[in-house]
């Protein structure tokens, strides 16, 4: 009886942290990144501006800061190509990037999947489908990612589609497969939900409600 109770404690408590501690890592790992992105960009910036390193090393004591400022950049950038001085300038920018050779190859492919995905016009992830893969009879989840366009297309001969077949736990790495249409399902699920389905690796079942914590065995009253 106390080995048993024993258990359902610490599964009760290993339920409310593993979560919490699973989440505070994510963010502290995030933080961790665009601090070090800007301080890079400070430490690049030393080149050109003498003395820019001891604000770097100020500024590294500061958590969360390069949080702040990142997104600041990013926001300040996406107003400013918003009229048409920004936009013109983003052209110039693309053209000067264009004309590297070893780059032009790199910034070009980064930034046609970053308009595709980002974009709101795009249907890069927009819908959840099921295929068959490896093999016949073997189910998975893969992303709807568009059509197949060009040469590619005009080598085969009925309708194709192309997913995104990602792997677990981890979806950010994964397979690009071209299926027939006819092949795939559609799903009445969200991305958001796939997702779930997919890094609990079929544990947290979309629909279902978020199971509650057992309840710690109540210890009897004793006269």
């Amino acid at each position: 009886m106390k080995q048993r109770s024993f258990k359902q404690y610490f599964i009760t408590g290993l339920l409310v942290w593993l979560p919490m501690g699973i989440t505070v890592w994510v963010l502290m790992w995030l933080v961790g990144l665009l601090d070090g992105i800007f301080l890079a960009v400070l430490l690049a910036a030393d080149t050109l501006i003498p003395g820019m390193h001891k604000l770097a090393e100020f500024l590294r004591g500061v958590p969360g800061l390069g949080v702040i400022l990142v997104a600041i950049v990013i926001f300040s950038t996406g107003v400013f190509v918003a009229n048409i001085f920004g936009q013109w300038w983003l052209r110039q920018w693309d053209a000067f990037m264009n004309r590297i050779p070893v780059v032009r190859s790199i910034y070009t492919s980064v930034k046609q999947v970053a308009d595709t995905l980002f974009s709101g016009s795009g249907n890069a992830f927009s819908k959840a489908l099921l295929v068959q893969y490896p093999r016949q009879g073997s189910w998975t989840i893969a992303f709807l990612t568009g059509t197949p366009g060009g040469e590619v297309a005009r080598h085969m001969g009925q309708p194709m589609v192309s997913v995104y077949v990602p792997t677990t736990p981890n979806p950010t790495s994964g397979f690009f497969l071209m299926m027939p249409k006819a092949d795939v399902i559609e799903l009445d699920m969200s991305v958001d939900d796939a997702l779930k389905y997919i890094i609990s690796m079929g544990v947290v079942v979309p629909g279902t409600p978020v199971p509650k914590p057992p309840e710690a065995p109540v210890q009897p009253k004793l006269d």
